[in-house]
């Protein structure tokens, strides 16, 4: 198993290519995994990777409703 590596919002608008803006807005709508620390949010890279095999699978499901 990888190791389990904690990612700033830097570090994971990064990693998921997206704005920080847009990791803020997914944590206030509570669909994005992490926790606080201080002042700031971190990430479970573990947590994310699930979160992220999570959002194809619900893709998927609502790609294939939309054929049938």
């Amino acid at each position: 198993m990888a190791e389990d590596r904690i990612l700033t919002v830097k570090e994971l608008s990064e990693y998921l290519r997206v704005h920080p803006t847009t990791i803020y807005r997914l944590l206030k709508q509570e669909r994005l995994p992490g926790f606080r620390v201080a002042s700031g949010w971190r990430f479970s890279r573990a947590a994310i990777e699930r979160w992220e095999r999570e959002q194809a699978e619900k893709r998927a499901l609502r790609d294939e409703e939309d054929k049938g």
